[in-house]
């Protein structure tokens, strides 16, 4: 165990967590919401520290993440555990993890060794995805920093639900929030992830990008019944355009029938379509629809002069057209984060 960075002591032994949006109040012997941080005699230990379920070195391209650093190779690294409940879980196997269940699998990966092993696997940085960071935030503070005095870039793939207090601790030393923003009604974040004040997710995200200068691109994995209506789109495309700002990627996203959600069909390829014209409409640049391999709008093109700047199929990327972030062919600003070569790679 390893004892939490943030939370406060409370009268009769009880805590309360400030990792998290949940801010549980947790009492001695009690665990929080996530189930990986416990209070044992009035001090609050966090239980996964270095505890690895998943471990790839995958294409950037797969956190989706389409305008930071294309064509490298992220160390991706997941634990046990979330602090939500999402009845479309991808992931469920390693984040639904009832109490007491084994966990098969678990390698210990102390933070220099998975510095060692982003270098030696040819990875451009280290991202914590796969389930939701936060829930073992010490372990990814100290891998963060580790891997910032190594060279290595950082990347947050989550669901935004961090405090404000845990992103000004982790902000100095992470480079890119991919954040999910799975709708924009209250009803709809009550029944899919059972969270009713979902608007500190977008507070959040708006600090990462304007206190930290994280670079921010934002997932919206589309579910026929739920969240495909016009005003839910209109709305998040609003909110990215007025507080992230145009040139900030959506990628909307293909659901497929998983965990509690087996009954619902596919998502439409039509409505991803509608979704990519409604994010146009709202005068954002770059809109991506995801799983589906070939899709026309899987590729970057410049908005202002309309050449191909980044060619994709799946995970497969070729840059063409990029220099120093900007278009290699009119010089408009497309919001890349590059090498200091200019190109997708990183030296």
């Amino acid at each position: 165990m390893h004892e939490a960075r943030l939370y406060e002591k409370l009268s009769g032994s009880r805590v309360r967590c400030h990792t998290c949006q949940w801010r549980c109040t947790i009492n001695p012997d009690k665990l929080g919401v996530c189930r990986m941080y416990r209070n044992q005699d009035g001090t609050l230990y966090n239980l996964n520290y270095a505890l690895v379920s998943s471990l790839a070195a995958d294409p950037i391209e797969k956190k989706p993440l389409f305008h930071f650093y294309p064509g490298t190779l992220a160390l991706s690294l997941g634990t046990w555990g979330c602090n939500f409940h999402c009845q479309d879980c991808q992931n469920w196997e390693i984040s639904c993890l009832e109490i007491g269940e084994p966990w098969r699998g678990t390698r210990d990966i102390q933070p220099q060794a998975e510095i060692d092993m982003a270098k030696s696997q040819h990875c451009a940085g280290i991202a914590w995805t796969y389930n939701e960071p936060s829930i073992w935030f010490e372990y990814t503070l100290d891998s963060a920093r580790l891997a910032k005095e190594n060279g290595l870039y950082t990347v947050y793939v989550t669901n935004g639900y961090l405090t404000p207090d845990a992103l000004d601790t982790i902000g100095p030393y992470l480079d890119a929030w991919r954040v999910d923003v799975k709708g924009f009604s209250d009803s709809l974040y009550q029944k899919l992830t059972r969270i009713s004040h979902w608007r500190g997710i977008l507070e959040v995200a708006e600090r990462a990008k304007d206190k930290w200068r994280m670079h921010v691109e934002v997932v919206t994995n589309i579910i026929p019944t739920m969240n495909d209506d016009d005003s839910q789109l209109e709305g998040i495309a609003g909110w990215i355009r007025d507080k992230l700002g145009e040139l900030t990627p959506w990628h909307v996203t293909r659901f497929y029938p998983n965990y509690h959600l087996q009954h619902l069909p596919p998502t439409p390829i039509a409505t991803l379509e509608r979704a990519y014209d409604i994010g146009k409409k709202a005068g954002l640049k770059f809109i991506y629809a995801g799983n589906v391999p070939g899709h026309k709008s899987e590729s970057t093109f410049c908005y202002s002069c309309g050449k191909l700047n980044v060619e994709r199929y799946g995970y497969q990327t070729n840059v063409v057209g990029l220099k120093d972030g900007k278009c290699a062919f009119c010089g408009a600003e497309l919001n890349f984060r590059v090498s200091p070569a200019g190109g997708g790679g990183h030296d």
